[in-house]
C-alpha cells in the first residue's frame, strides 16, 4: 500500500516530532489534537524547532516553506478520515488508548493502516479495540523524533504482512531505521532499558553515589551521551514510572519495579524537564542543579 496522506493524534513532543518528519519526508500530514490550544502549541513547537533548522542552514527556506504547506494541524478527529496512515501518539495510557481506538476507528477509511507510537502498552490489546487488527501495528519513535533515526515496528499475530511491509518503507521515507520486535511489553528498547534507569535510583536511594556522580559515571565510564538521571527527566518521570509499572506488571520481576523515590517524585509533580523539577532543578536550563539529598522526598 501506497502511503500518500498521514494523519497524526497528538501534537505533544512525540506527536509534533512525528508530524514534522512526516511532512518533511514529503508527505501530506494533519495533526489532530484535543483544543485548539494543544493544537497551536504544538504547531508553534514544531515551528521553532524548523527556524533553528533554518539558521543552521540544515533547512532552506523554500524547503522551510514547503514543509508548511504540507503540515495541518485540527481539532476534530473527522479530519483523518482519508489519510493512508494514522499514528497516535496520546498519553501512555493502556485505558485510554484503548477507549481512543474505540473512538477514531470508525471513522477510517477500511483499508488505513492504524498504528500506536506506544513505547510499553500492548499493540494486541489495542488492535481488539477497531474492527481491523489485521491493519493494525506498532511504531515507536524515539525522543527527539526529528534527532533519532530509529523506529520499532511491532507486528502482531494478526497484522498483514503487506500492513508491516508499508509501514517499513514509510519508515525508510522518514530516512529512518526499522527494527522489527514483538508484541511484549517494552518491546526492544525499554526492555533493556528501564531496568538500567531504575537501578540507577535504587543505587542512588542505597547510597552508591550521587545524583551527579553516577551520571558522570555512565557517560564516561560507559560513553552514554547522558547520565541516567538526565535520561529520566528528559524522558518524564511520569511516563517512566508508567513504563516500569507494565513492565513490572508483565514480567512480576523486581528488576523492572518503579523504586520508591521514583513514585514519591510523581506524586509531588516533579516530573523532569517538563514540570522544571525532576532529579534535577531546571530553574537555570542552562545549568540545572541536582537534587540535594535532604530535599529528596
Amino acid at each position: 500500500m501506497e502511503i500518500r496522506e498521514v494523519g497524526v493524534v497528538g501534537c505533544g513532543l512525540m506527536g509534533s516530532g512525528i508530524a514534522q518528519v512526516s511532512a518533511a519526508a514529503g508527505f501530506s500530514t494533519t495533526v489532530v489534537e484535543a483544543s485548539r490550544e494543544l493544537a497551536d502549541r504544538g504547531m508553534a513547537n514544531i515551528s521553532k524547532r524548523l527556524e533553528r533548522l533554518v539558521e543552521k542552514g540544515a533547512l532552506s527556506a523554500g524547503e522551510r516553506a514547503a514543509l508548511g504547506k504540507r503540515l495541518r494541524a485540527g481539532t476534530e478527529l473527522s479530519q483523518l478520515a482519508q489519510c493512508d496512515l494514522v499514528i497516535e501518539a496520546i498519553t501512555e495510557d493502556a485505558e485510554e488508548k484503548c477507549r481512543f481506538w474505540g473512538t477514531l476507528d470508525p471513522l477510517l477509511r477500511p483499508d488505513a493502516i492504524r498504528a500506536s507510537n506506544t513505547s510499553s502498552v500492548s499493540i494486541t490489546r489495542m488492535m481488539m479495540a477497531t474492527s481491523r487488527p489485521e491493519r493494525f501495528l506498532g511504531m515507536h519513535f524515539f525522543n527527539p523524533v526529528p534527532v533519532m533515526t530509529l523506529v520499532e515496528l511491532v507486528k502482531t499475530l494478526a497484522t498483514d504482512s503487506d500492513v508491516y511491509e508499508s509501514a517499513v518503507a514509510f519508515t525508510r521515507k522518514l530516512g529512518k531505521t526499522a527494527v522489527h520486535t514483538t508484541d511484549r511489553p517494552g518491546f526492544i528498547v525499554n526492555r533493556l532499558l528501564v531496568p538500567y534507569l531504575t537501578d540507577a535510583v535504587r543505587a542512588l536511594e542505597e547510597g552508591v553515589g550521587t545524583i551527579t556522580d553516577i551520571d558522570r559515571a555512565m557517560k564516561l565510564g560507559c560513553n552514554h551521551p547522558m547520565g541516567p538521571f538526565v535520561l529520566m527527566d528528559y524522558i518524564g518521570l511520569d511516563t517512566m514510572y508508567s513504563i516500569a509499572n507494565i513492565l513490572y506488571e508483565e514480567f512480576r520481576e523486581p528488576r523492572f519495579a518503579p523504586p520508591g523515590l521514583l513514585k514519591r517524585l510523581v506524586i509531588a509533580g516533579r516530573l523532569g524537564r517538563k514540570s522544571g523539577k525532576g532529579f534535577y532543578d531546571y530553574s537555570d536550563p542552562q545549568a540545572p542543579k541536582p537534587l540535594d539529598q535532604f530535599e529528596r522526598l
